[in-house]
C-alpha cells in the first residue's frame, strides 16, 4: 500500500501536493511553519481518502452481494445487534478524531508559541479599510517608526484594476524572528497573508499576536479575511520580505521622512469598547 501511495503521490502537480492551498514550488517554506500547515492538511486529505474509500468499496459490495435476485419475494433476513461491527464503527471514527486532534493541537501549539526575544516586533492596526503599521524599537520605543496606508485604489481604466504601488507594504527581514501584534481601530478584521496559509482575526479591544520567521524573499499579497464592510475588498496589502539589512534602511527611511513614534489607539474610531467611558451629556457641561 505505501509504494502505491509513493507512486500515486510521485505522479502529482505541486499544486495537488500542497492540497490546492494556495503557494507554488517558489513560495514553499516561506515561513517556518508553511511546510508544517501543508503537511497536516494534506496528511489529513490522505487519511480521510483512504476512510472514504473504504466506505465506498463497502458500500458498493454491500449493493452488489445483497442485491434482490430474479425470482426473489419478501424481505431478506433482517440483522441487528451485531457487537463487533457496532463496536467497530464506533471505535474507528473516536481513533480518527482523536488522532486529528493530537495532531492538531501540536502543530497549533509549535505555531503559536511566542519567542523569547523577538528580532522585530511590529503592531499591525486593521482599520476600514487600510493598515497602519507600527515597527517597535523595544530598547527605545521613541525611536519607533510608523507607516499610515490608504485603502488600495484602483486603476482608471474601466477594469477593477489595483494601483499596486499604493498599497499598504508590510516590511520583514529574512530569517528572523517576528512578532506581529493585531489590533482593530473598529470593527473585526483578519489579518491575512495568502502564502503564509496563516490568519488570524483582529478585534475591538482585543490584541492578537503571530510569530514566525520569513525564510524567503519576495512580495506577498495581504488582504482582509473577515466582511467589514462597503470597501472590503479593497482593504489590501502587500508583505516583503527582504535582507536584514533591507529592512533597516526601510525603517531609516522612515525616520528621514519624520515617522518617528507609534501610531496608538488615539486613532481608534469604535467608541463603544468595553473600557471606554461613557460620553459625557451635554447637561454634565452646562
Amino acid at each position: 500500500m505505501a509504494v502505491g501511495l509513493v507512486i500515486a503521490l510521485a505522479g502529482c502537480t505541486q499544486q495537488q501536493l500542497n492540497g490546492w492551498l494556495p503557494g507554488t514550488e517558489e513560495t514553499k517554506n516561506v515561513t517556518n511553519h508553511t511546510s508544517r500547515i501543508v503537511g497536516l492538511w494534506t496528511t489529513s486529505w490522505v487519511v480521510l481518502l483512504a476512510v472514504g474509500l473504504i466506505v465506498w468499496g463497502l458500500i458498493i459490495w454491500a449493493a452488489i452481494v445483497y442485491r434482490r435476485r430474479k425470482g426473489q419475494t419478501g424481505l431478506p433476513v433482517q440483522m441487528r445487534y451485531n457487537m463487533p461491527l457496532e463496536i467497530f464503527y464506533t471505535i474507528v471514527p473516536l481513533i480518527l478524531v482523536l488522532g486529528f486532534f493530537a495532531f492538531t493541537a501540536k502543530d497549533q501549539a509549535d505555531i503559536e508559541r511566542p519567542f523569547a526575544k523577538a528580532d522585530a516586533t511590529i503592531h499591525v492596526y486593521g482599520k476600514r479599510w487600510a493598515w497602519d503599521f507600527n515597527y517597535i524599537n523595544e530598547s527605545d520605543q521613541s525611536k519607533s517608526v510608523y507607516y499610515q496606508g490608504i485603502q488600495a485604489q484602483e486603476e482608471d481604466n474601466g477594469k477593477g484594476a489595483i494601483d499596486e504601488s499604493q498599497l499598504p507594504t508590510l516590511y520583514l527581514p529574512q530569517g528572523k524572528k517576528v512578532h506581529i501584534e493585531l489590533s482593530s481601530r473598529d470593527v473585526n478584521h483578519s489579518f491575512w497573508v495568502i502564502d503564509f496559509l496563516y490568519k488570524k482575526d483582529m478585534i475591538p479591544g482585543k490584541q492578537n499576536d503571530e510569530y514566525f520567521i520569513p525564510e524567503k524573499l519576495g512580495t506577498y499579497q495581504g488582504k482582509c479575511a473577515e466582511l467589514c464592510g462597503e470597501y472590503h475588498s479593497l482593504m489590501l496589502f502587500q508583505v516583503k520580505v527582504v535582507t536584514p539589512d533591507e529592512y533597516q534602511a526601510y525603517l531609516d527611511k522612515l525616520t528621514e521622512q519624520g515617522k518617528v513614534g507609534l501610531l496608538g489607539d488615539e486613532y481608534n474610531t469604535n467608541t463603544n469598547e468595553p473600557n471606554n467611558k461613557a460620553p459625557v451629556t451635554a447637561s454634565e457641561n452646562e
